[in-house]
């Protein structure tokens, strides 16, 4: 299917959306004080070595220390028989200590409290390969189908192979089709840069950034550019004369396809991307049908619910089921694409009986996924109606990205009725009650609460001043939240 990519860029952030018929599919977004770091290569200080969980902890001269784990310590860690990973590993303080220099290389991005996760088997990637100088592997990537393609691509990767160097490449997606002369090209400029990275390592002091991989825009022509791309728009005119050297370099045959954007109106108001940004954020996603979802992201995982919601069908119950689920499974994936949701997330689908609806619901959802860049796993629908799936998390969700825990729920998304909160009052009162000889209570809340204790409540108040032979004083606080409260004793003047 046709795309766009639409690159908006102002000096506090960078942001590229890929655009289908109209459709928001993906956005990426990069701010100045948060920039990316996965594919950057540091020079850093191992910390802290931790022996019970096989890991340890480097300073790369970012707020919080990368994790690596023992198989990010071992490049060639898989059995050249069989490819099995082996079932133990030594001791990682066998293999590095604290104060040890180490070069590594991000992978993940830091997620919630979590550094960056980071490993020594360092890579460079380019349009057309990824060069891994660690490795003798050759790879060719699984996206690519077509057995003779595969075939003629497996070919060049064997003129790849140098008798006086033990480097390794994956052809990347990008390479179906493109000619011999591009990708070996490509090949030999991947083998300069490393030497010039490996001459920054000798000379970079720890912690230091010693290779720092494209800006987001040029990230984007490299990694996001398909033969589908028919529009590449960019509203900034230095971007855009960067844009134009590298794509007149690097991919000539899309160079025709960008364009500056008029700056009379903001880009993405132009292309209505602002309001699909915004639905994006919502835990409701409506169907066409009627029915909706509900995408609940949370520490351990997200989970979908699909719901009918107003859709009831023509036929019967298990059609206008089939149907709903049927629409879901074609939503989610760009659900999950938009928001940038990763690691596990489970789909509650709603019961079918029949099987072949499971399975067409369930070709449906992998039909989908299938045009998703970042690596997933679906399983097979349970006798729940669940469907678990993983889908590999290197950034933090649009919803990570662009929110923070709300200050009045700290993110549980409920707050404690004025009801509940006035009922801990009383129960503060009670508490106090030894206290309240000759004093007075000032009870401190907020506006909604103070007005249920004179409305609903008044008679509770009554009855707690006489029985404590003490004045009770309300008082509204325009700073507290709901579930903010203050019981106070004063002694008359």
């Amino acid at each position: 299917m046709a795309e766009e990519i639409i690159i908006s860029v102002s000096p506090h952030e960078t942001r590229v959306a890929v655009v289908e018929q109209g459709l928001l599919q993906e956005i990426f977004i990069e701010r100045v004080h948060t920039r990316g770091t996965v594919g950057n290569i540091y020079k850093g200080k191992v910390v802290r070595v931790l022996p019970g969980m096989q890991s340890a902890f480097v300073d790369i001269g970012q707020p919080r220390a990368a994790f690596m784990h023992i198989t990010d310590l071992i490049v060639n860690h898989r059995n050249t028989e069989n490819g099995a990973v082996p079932a133990e590993y030594p001791p990682i303080n066998k293999l590095i200590h604290e104060g040890q220099d180490l070069v590594v290389q991000v992978t993940k991005e830091p997620i919630n409290t979590k550094g960056a996760r980071a490993t020594v088997a360092k890579s460079l990637a380019s349009r057309f390969l990824v060069y891994m100088p660690s490795t003798d592997h050759m790879g060719i990537s699984q996206r690519i189908e077509d057995e003779a393609e595969r075939s003629r691509l497996k070919s060049i990767l064997e003129k790849l192979r140098h008798p006086d160097m033990t480097d390794g490449f994956i052809v990347r997606t990008a390479s179906e089709r493109a000619n011999e002369d591009e990708i070996l090209k490509d090949a030999e400029l991947l083998r300069a840069r490393w030497q010039s990275v490996k001459e920054d390592m000798q000379k970079a002091s720890s912690p230091s950034l010693v290779f720092e991989d494209l800006p987001l825009h040029l990230r984007v022509m490299r990694d996001i550019i398909t033969r589908d791309t028919i529009r590449i728009l960019v509203d900034n005119e230095n971007i855009f004369a960067v844009l134009k050297r590298f794509l007149h370099y690097f991919i000539p045959e899309k160079a025709s396809c960008l364009e500056l954007a008029s700056l009379k109106i903001p880009l993405f108001d132009a292309h209505h991307l602002e309001d699909q940004i915004e639905a994006a954020l919502e835990l409701k996603v409506p169907l066409k049908s009627g029915g909706y979802l509900v995408v609940d992201q949370t520490e351990a995982m997200t989970t979908v619910d699909v719901n009918t919601g107003a859709f009831v069908g023509r036929r019967n119950l298990e059609e206008t089921i089939y149907r709903t689920n049927l629409e879901a499974a074609a939503v989610i994936p760009r659900q999950l694409r938009l928001r940038n949701i990763g690691g596990i997330v489970i789909i509650d689908f709603i019961d079918m009986l029949d099987e072949e609806h499971k399975r067409q619901v369930l070709r449906m959802l992998e039909k989908g996924q299938h045009s998703d860049r970042v690596k997933w796993n679906i399983t097979e629908i349970s006798k729940l109606g669940l469907v678990e799936m993983t889908r590999k998390r290197t950034h933090e969700s649009l919803l990570k990205m662009m929110c923070e825990p709300c200050v009045y729920c700290t993110g549980k998304g409920f707050i404690k009725t004025s009801e509940s909160v006035c009922l801990e009052i009383f129960r503060e009162i009670q508490r106090k009650a030894a206290d309240f000889q000759d004093k007075e209570c000032l009870i401190m809340a907020a506006q909604v609460i103070i007005d249920r204790l004179l409305d609903e409540d008044s008679s509770c108040v009554s009855e707690l001043t006489s029985a404590l032979e003490a004045k009770i004083r309300l008082q509204v606080e325009t700073s507290y939240t709901q579930e903010q409260f203050d019981v106070v004793l004063i002694s008359p003047s």
